[in-house]
């Protein structure tokens, strides 16, 4: 009985999630749960339960990343949940869709924003000469770490400072990491907030008039309460000169 649950489980995994569920074991798991069957049936639909529920979230997921991603790729602007606060983004190669955010946070646009990437290796088509020393630091960054870098390159303009520089940050969260994936371009973060105001760590924080601004709003993770820091901001200069601006 306990193999027969089991191969349903990992049938069930398959089909929602799209990959084997042999890595949870599940098989093993049930049967530790309880010798009885009683105990093993409760435990099971729990176990069950939980999968279920990874699944639904997981499929949640993947339909929201399309839909933002569809959004930008026609120049449009997206509301979304980052590895640290809220933020408003689009494709950071766009100049007309950059200077939009611009125009809903009533910022100038002579204050650059930061960029997200999926990876390390991202940072080198964004950037013409990246320190070495930026390689370790994020390796080894254990929170979010936003570095600018000179040389900025295959960026929309306006999205840059009046040195050329680029703020850019490699997100671990995991669906920030997956938009950025599957849009294949950086996407521009910035707060969720009109310029001078305080930029909100949630998402029932966020005003009005920022989610009736954006042309998308992500349905996920909305209901977060936790309140995330800003990133860290570290800006490296030649010949990898580290200045600290936000700890």
């Amino acid at each position: 009985r306990c193999g027969r649950v089991a191969h349903i489980c990992e049938a069930n995994c398959i089909l929602q999630i799209g990959f084997p569920a042999a890595c949870f074991d599940v098989k093993a798991l049930s049967c530790k749960f309880n010798e009885s069957f009683l105990g093993y049936h409760k435990n099971h639909l729990y176990f069950c339960e939980a999968l279920n529920k990874l699944a639904r979230t997981v499929i949640m997921m993947k339909d929201e990343i399309k839909k933002a991603c569809e959004i930008m790729q026609k120049g449009g602007v997206i509301l979304y949940p980052t590895d640290t606060v809220w933020g408003i983004g689009c494709d950071a190669t766009n100049e007309e869709a950059v200077k939009r955010v611009y125009e809903i946070k009533h910022r100038a646009d002579s204050k650059a924003m930061l960029v997200l990437v999926d990876s390390p290796v991202k940072v080198d088509f964004y950037v013409s000469d990246v320190p070495p020393v930026a390689w370790d630091l994020i390796e080894m960054t254990t929170k979010p770490l936003t570095i600018i870098y000179d040389g900025a390159r295959n960026l929309a303009p306006n999205l840059l400072a009046e040195d050329g520089s680029v703020g850019i940050r490699v997100t671990n969260e995991a669906f920030s990491k997956e938009l950025c994936f599957r849009f294949r371009k950086a996407i521009v973060s910035t707060s969720a907030n009109i310029s001078g105001q305080p930029a909100p760590a949630v998402f029932s924080e966020i005003s009005e008039e920022i989610k009736n601004a954006v042309d998308y709003v992500v349905d996920f993770r909305r209901e977060e309460n936790g309140h995330p820091k800003p990133s860290s901001i570290i800006k490296l200069g030649k010949g990898g000169v580290v200045k600290v601006i936000r700890e």
